[in-house]
């Protein structure tokens, strides 16, 4: 690690710890740290904590589990993120573009239409995102074009919008008293219903493809040169794209099938993350990874706080994405690196 990393890396560190105080504490039932601290040393060294029962489990079970599932979603998302754009060499690519999100909503809903389990939906999800990213590199890379950038968004927009109308027929075609209403609710990403039970389901994919992003790291950053010099450099590029492609759409998919379709996330922590660090992905992925548990945990303490109503999350990372995308459209012909 160089020593201009570390700064990064420390603030990225911050906006996490930052994320998950407020999440804790602030909520229409109020938390003390004390107490946060309180009941995580009681569990851990296996004594009775000091508290009312109802703080004990508004803590425990329903803000506990919601908490955690924020942190992995929202540092799923953004280390996919960055694994997308390092690999197209593109600073437009996110999950979201390039129809990982809209595959694996599909999938997921899909799952939902059948009332399969979680891990079943989490398999339907995991495939849709996958055959979605792999149909829009495959036509991307067919067309000839000047702009091959343009083109690969282009063309991530089209198959999202396919899919995005697969998503509508089902809908279409689900119980309008029972189904329906989960599936729009879900699809606008939510943690509402998150509890225990849902975090090992998503856990364990973030976790695997994570490490296999991390463990690909060096390689990742000779795959930003062109496949000619990075293949006279030892690096099987096709092996290569296949695994990373497979590793970010798998906690792509596992985050959709937990918290529906939050966008922006892979698009906007990236680009932060990378300011913050460098390019080389050794600091980049740790960074985006701790920059998008903290950001989906801020974001996730106001939806559930700032309106009598919950907020679904894709509204509000929207209303931040959205201008940093036009802000990124107008300055991506200068030099990404």
């Amino acid at each position: 690690m160089t020593r201009s990393a570390a700064p990064g890396l420390l603030i990225a560190l911050a906006v996490l710890v930052a994320g998950l105080l407020l999440a804790f504490t602030v909520g229409r039932y109020p938390v003390g740290l004390a107490d946060v601290f309180e009941l995580i040393v009681a569990k851990l060294t296996g004594r009775a904590p000091n508290l009312p029962a109802a703080l004990e489990n508004v803590i425990w079970q329903v803000r506990g589990p919601r908490v955690v599932a924020a942190a992995l979603v929202g540092a799923a998302l953004a280390v996919a993120g960055t694994a997308f754009q390092g690999l197209f060499r593109n600073p437009l690519v996110s999950p979201d573009i390039l129809g990982a999100s809209s595959g694996a909503a599909l999938g997921a809903v899909i799952g939902i239409f059948f009332s399969l389990g979680v891990f079943a939906i989490q398999a339907l999800a995991f495939a849709g995102g996958l055959v979605a990213v792999v149909a829009v590199y495959l036509i991307g890379s067919a067309v000839r074009a000047r702009d091959p950038v343009l083109v690969l968004v282009l063309t991530g927009v089209v198959i999202g919008s396919l899919l995005g109308a697969g998503v509508g027929l089902v809908k279409y075609l689900a119980d309008p008293y029972n189904q329906l209403p989960a599936m729009t609710f879900w699809l606008l990403g939510s943690l509402a219903a998150t509890g225990v039970a849902d975090l090992v389901p998503l856990f364990g994919p973030v976790a695997l493809g994570t490490a296999v992003l991390v463990a690909l790291r060096w390689r990742m950053n000779v795959m930003s040169l062109p496949d000619e010099e990075a293949r006279a450099l030892g690096v099987p590029t096709g092996v290569l794209r296949i695994a990373i492609v497979a590793a970010a759409t798998l906690v792509t998919s596992a985050s959709v099938a937990t918290a529906g379709i939050i966008g922006w996330v892979g698009l906007v922590v990236p680009h932060i993350a990378r300011t913050l660090v460098g390019p080389d992905f050794a600091r980049l992925i740790p960074a985006a990874a701790l920059l998008g548990g903290g950001f989906l945990l801020v974001i996730d303490t106001l939806a559930r706080t700032m309106a009598p109503i919950e907020i679904p999350l894709g509204i509000l990372t929207a209303l931040v994405g959205t201008p940093f995308f036009i802000w990124l459209l107008a300055s991506v012909s200068r030099t990404w690196s």
